[in-house]
């Protein structure tokens, strides 16, 4: 060996090698030459981006230049290709094996959406060339039979090249003004865009049902007036309707059903900015953020990661399916290949794949960093800690949730069920999540509405134990799984409606679900409502016969709304309930976008009066810490000589023992919740509660471990809250075993002077 080559050996020196450029990431990015490209395909043989162009002496209206990738390189397929410019609609073409048996469907003829793409434009339509298989005009064929040749680019969306940075490399920035509001002072606000604003008369017409109708001055007053700390919004990422829906003259209103995980959902864009294309949409919702930030107002997104707007296995061909589905959805591991579905919605994002969760993560940053959303809940989120052997809560993407520091500190909310086995795990979702909190709707449903209704027909009751345990904070539910008691309260997302179910005026008017407008024979919808019509189905009015039942309903809606707020944990509300707005019975309208959905803001004098009372509820629930407490009660005191956090006492005003929790015969009871304000025994903010669920007046001595004087601050009989001036009038506070007459089914609250 030549001593100049055994110095290079010695040294370990090695001769130059070629460099390879990594492969860019996914999706399609703008670079100074044009863009970069990548798509993952890991079953196929080959990709092609395809760029799109109107042209109008082509029989589609379309022309189409189609460029191979290279790849592909751990699954993907990639390139860099110059002249492309932000706008430029364009789509993907995947090669490879036709065997639907064995889980493979690629078909070129089928123009895909790129899943990383930030703007869509033209719509899916429903017709035999967006399926992959043979169907005929009906949409109906043999999910498993041959590949449909037809080419689909001019009958479904087109994914279009958006710049985040914007035209001139400048944009607002939300994430720079988040109001980042502590999870104890949350009230969340859960709306969808359009219904929100739809017939809001204050906002401009153009403005109605718009991501700029949101940031209207009329909307964020409304919000604010109310008490409204964070507006959860609908799914707003791109979505598509169902099939069936479009044939029944129908269209998905709610938007569970996603097309694009990046995309926003163009509809709800002015039009000025849907003609402007994609990035004007962009530019018009980060404005919305934006503004509510500087409200001082949150946005949490409703993301649907769970599953896609594919369908089951007899379903269109868009995205995913054509891409990679073998990879993408969770199969049920047979043969013929069979989709496993515990979403209920034909097909289930398989989060044991690395490349979902990568999927997931990569579009929440998107929307945190480019948008600055303050948060997430996440729909069917047990499906998304689905591993092998059921629910995860160490699940790799749970705990990327928790790590990820683009989004650190933001509220992460999960719905902790889905429809597979061991589908509902309620509390069972490790921190920093917060959980809708099911079992909190059903008490208070039931306190309020369906045991009442039993004992007018003169049928036993349950126990109050369980409403009880939901008003102090659920610890049952949010305290096992989390030993040190990380969490709070505040991890309990506490509902007594939401966007799917009775609104809260319906749940007071109706027994029976009537959803006959959805076209399924009111065979949808939940079965399980824990309502009470108090005597007659459906709306009264004040000069109508039975019309001496009306404000006994009033009533109860402002028990279950008082009930709400008052709760430790996190109030979720449904917008328009603040209002009593009516479904007129339907409790599954995910497919009526029209009046019966939209929030209607003609105020009559009694939803005035309701929103007065919401309004005021807030109000106390932000004037008084015992109210909003950010610790799990204990029953113990904070300091010598203080009050005990939490005490129970009956109508009698003795403390609650065993024997009472177990009485199914007790309806009253009396909750005393008492906070620190400052260190030494008196510095503490106390409320007390008092609460008759019978049908009876009840003679209550008010209860608390010591002398105290009680100045009343609300009373569920009053219509409005400036009754409470009425009731006073003058009057000195009462102390300490006095009593007090409390109608039937209300709610007090009085305040420590």
């Amino acid at each position: 060996m030549p001593d100049s080559a055994l110095r290079s050996a010695t040294l370990g020196v090695v001769s130059p090698r070629p460099r390879t450029r990594p492969t860019p990431p996914l999706g399609v990015h703008v670079t100074a030459e044009g863009v970069s490209v990548a798509v993952l395909a890991s079953h196929a043989d080959a990709v092609e981006l395809c760029l799109i162009d109107p042209d109008p002496r082509s029989a589609t209206g379309w022309s189409e230049r189609r460029i191979p990738l290279d790849g592909p390189r751990l699954g993907v397929f990639w390139a860099w290709v110059d002249g492309v410019r932000p706008g430029q609609r364009y789509g993907f073409r995947a090669h490879g094996a036709w065997d639907p048996a064995a889980g493979m469907r690629y078909n070129p003829a089928k123009l895909l959406v790129d899943p990383y793409a930030r703007g869509l434009a033209g719509e899916v339509t429903y017709t035999p060339e967006t399926y992959g298989q043979v169907v005929d005009d009906d949409l109906v064929g043999d999910p498993y039979g041959p590949a449909d040749e037809r080419d689909s680019l001019p009958f479904t969306a087109h994914a279009v090249v958006v710049d985040p940075r914007g035209g001139n490399g400048e944009q607002l920035r939300p994430a720079c003004n988040r109001p980042h509001v502590a999870w104890e002072h949350t009230v969340i606000y859960e709306a969808h865009v359009r219904g929100l604003t739809q017939c809001l008369d204050a906002v401009p017409e153009e403005l109605r049902g718009t991501y700029a109708g949101l940031a209207h001055p009329a909307t964020i007053d409304h919000l604010s007036s109310l008490g409204v700390t964070t507006l959860e919004l609908l799914p707003i990422h791109a979505f598509a309707s169902e099939p069936h829906l479009i044939a029944k003259g129908l269209v998905n209103y709610w938007g569970y059903s996603t097309l694009g995980f990046f995309a926003p959902h163009a509809p709800y864009a002015t039009a000025q900015a849907r003609e402007a294309g994609p990035a004007a949409v962009l530019d018009e919702i980060r404005a919305a953020v934006h503004a509510l930030h500087e409200a001082g107002i949150e946005v949490i997104l409703d993301v649907v990661y769970n599953h896609t707007c594919e369908g089951g296995l007899p379903g269109q061909h868009l995205s995913l399916r054509g891409l990679d589905g073998s990879l993408y959805y969770r199969h049920d591991g047979g043969y013929p290949a069979t989709l496993a579905d515990v979403t209920g919605t034909g097909n289930t994002l398989d989060f044991r794949r690395r490349e979902v969760v990568r999927l997931a993560m990569d579009s929440l940053r998107y929307w945190a960093d480019e948008v600055g959303v303050d948060g997430f809940r996440f729909d069917l989120a047990v499906t998304l800690g689905r591993a092998h052997d059921g629910f995860d809560p160490n699940h790799a993407f749970l705990t990327a949730l928790a790590t990820d520091p683009h989004l650190h500190g933001l509220k992460l909310v999960a719905e902790p069920w889905d429809v597979g086995p061991g589908g509902w795990q309620t509390g069972q979702f490790p921190p920093p999540m917060a959980e809708w909190n099911d079992r909190f709707r059903n008490a208070v449903r039931s306190f309020w509405l369906a045991e009442p209704s039993r004992a007018a027909h003169g049928l036993p009751g349950h126990r109050v134990r369980e409403l009880a345990t939901r008003l102090a904070g659920s610890v049952d539910l949010f305290g096992p799984s989390d030993p040190q008691l990380i969490r709070t309260p505040s991890a309990s997302v506490n509902y007594v409606t939401a966007h799917d179910g009775f609104t809260l005026a319906d749940l007071v008017a109706f027994e029976h679900k009537h959803n006959a407008a959805n076209g399924e024979q009111n065979r949808d919808g939940a079965d399980d409502n824990r309502s009470w019509n108090h005597g007659i189905e459906g709306p009264l009015t004040v000069d109508t016969p039975g019309a001496d039942i009306v404000p006994l309903r009033r009533r109860s809606i402002r028990n279950l709304f008082a009930t709400l707020v008052l709760s430790a944990g996190t109030p979720l509300i449904t917008a328009g309930d603040e209002i009593g707005r009516t479904q007129r019975g339907n409790n599954n309208a995910y497919c009526q976008d029209n009046e019966l959905s939209w929030v209607r803001w003609d105020l009559s004098p009694w939803r005035s009066d309701l929103l007065e009372t919401a309004r005021y509820l807030l109000g106390l629930r932000r004037e008084h810490a015992a109210l909003r407490t950010s610790e799990f009660f204990t029953g113990a005191a904070h300091a010598p000589g203080a009050r005990p956090d939490l005490a129970w006492y009956g109508a009698d005003g003795v403390a609650f023992d065993h024997a009472r929790w177990h009485d199914p015969a007790t309806r009253t009871l009396q909750m005393v919740r008492s906070t620190p304000t400052g260190p030494g025994p008196d510095d503490t903010s106390t409320v007390l509660l008092v609460i008759n669920g019978s049908l009876d007046p009840v003679d209550v001595a008010l209860g608390d471990d010591r002398p105290t004087r009680w100045e009343l601050a609300w009373d569920s009989a009053w219509e409005h809250p400036d009754e409470r001036y009425t009731e006073l009038n003058g009057s000195l506070p009462p102390v300490t075993g006095d009593r007090v007459v409390v109608e039937p089914l209300t709610l007090r609250v009085y305040v420590a002077v």
